[in-house]
């Protein structure tokens, strides 16, 4: 087998595996578009609330817990410091 006939071998091997790959992924998206639509359907989706917003719980807890945060931004401080 001489080195054209390999090329031509190697050059023909890899296209047919991209096509294979590329082929794949097509299938998957579709896949994926129709289970979407599916799950749509039949209404399993989430649904999020507009009544309650999720950020101002955090904020609520952190300003009460003020000094509890600066101790131990302290204490890891002191840590670091100590074991360095």
């Amino acid at each position: 087998m001489t080195i054209t006939e390999m090329l031509g071998q190697s050059g023909l091997l890899t296209l047919l595996g991209m096509c294979v790959v590329f082929s794949f992924i097509i299938i998957l998206i579709i896949c994926m578009t129709i289970l979407k639509g599916v799950i749509h359907a039949c209404k399993l989706d989430k649904e999020t609330s507009v009544d309650t917003p999720k950020a101002s719980a955090p904020v609520a807890t952190a300003a009460g817990n003020e000094g509890a945060i600066i101790a131990a931004i302290a204490a890891a401080v002191h840590d670091k410091a100590l074991n360095s």
